[in-house]
């Protein structure tokens, strides 16, 4: 596996609160706001979306893919950022 980003990192830092959509791995501005638009405008609601999926890469990175057109690498660095703060705060 690559190694995490800064913003990885800052992330599973510290507990998630009302962070932007925009503070996960992997999910830049474009992204961001195309969450935005189907209503994940939070990173706690994405979260929602990973925990509904009973924490599934497969199923994250497809429903990923689908709701926002993330790439491979997209996916996989929101994925990971996901599943580290879960397995540091859940």
């Amino acid at each position: 596996m690559s190694s995490t980003s800064q913003k990885h990192k800052d992330f599973v830092a510290e507990p998630m609160g009302e962070k932007a959509v925009m503070a996960l791995a992997g999910i830049g501005e474009v992204l961001g706001k195309r969450l935005e638009e189907k209503g994940f405008d939070k990173a706690y609601v994405v979260l929602g979306q990973f925990l509904v999926l009973k924490k599934d890469e497969e199923l994250f990175r497809d429903w990923l893919k689908d709701v926002c057109g993330a790439n491979v690498k997209q996916q996989g660095d929101c994925y990971g950022c996901l599943k580290e703060w879960c397995d540091a705060f859940l």
